[in-house]
């Protein structure tokens, strides 16, 4: 299985010729090569993880790929086929097996209001937790995508959670709210947390892989 980072929170896996894509929102590039895809995954409704234009552009290159995301993104994306999932369902899509975990967004500030959020765990290895530090209870985290940045994101907090998962890998995500320095610093804190378990840190840029 082969993981791609792509701008902002977007990622891409690939397994035995087949394609599952995470989270394209406003601030990633276009896609391309999406051919072989079996399936969506929107964690939650904020336009930086889904945008109606990334949507259109997928379904015009794979027609009738499955989009699962929680109920706030299927009232949100009025007019397109949503699968809804919540915490604890297991949905199954090509070779790719779904799990859900989580539930809420982490809190921005008291005026805002509160969306669902779902972490996503792909073939009980590959974990993506959206926007929340929703721990998947019970499962051996081989890989961890861990949000870099955010406005609801504290480093400290961040740095807790990688140690709360304890992956054997971990790289950032969820980073172009960040300057480069910013990035550099919350990188240098996520690998201190994921080395006190043993892990290792890897840093990947927008296009760059992890073979898993």
């Amino acid at each position: 299985m082969r993981v791609t980072k792509y701008e902002h929170a977007t990622l891409r896996i690939d397994e035995n010729g087949e394609t599952l894509l995470v989270d394209p929102g406003s601030f990633t590039a276009p896609l391309d090569d999406l051919g072989d895809l079996v399936a969506v995954v929107l964690t939650h409704e904020h336009p930086d993880h889904w945008t109606p234009e990334h949507l259109d552009r997928i379904l015009r290159a794979a027609p009738g790929t499955p989009i699962f995301a929680p109920s706030g993104v299927a009232r949100a994306a009025d007019g397109y086929e949503i699968t809804e999932v919540a915490p604890g369902d297991t949905v199954q899509a090509g070779q790719f097996t779904l799990r859900f975990f989580g539930g809420r967004h982490e809190v921005i500030h008291s005026s805002l209001p509160l969306v669902e959020n779902v972490g996503v765990l792909v073939n009980d290895d590959f974990y993506y937790p959206g926007d929340s530090y929703a721990v998947p209870e019970g499962v051996e985290v081989g890989t961890l995508a861990a949000p870099l940045g955010a406005p609801w994101l504290k480093i400290g907090e961040a740095m807790d959670y990688v140690l709360a998962v304890k992956p054997r890998r971990a790289f950032g995500t969820h980073d172009m709210t960040l300057s480069v320095a910013g990035k550099t610093m919350h990188r240098q804190r996520l690998q201190w947390a994921t080395e006190q378990n043993g892990g290792e840190f890897f840093v990947l840029e927008p296009g760059e892989s992890l073979d898993l």
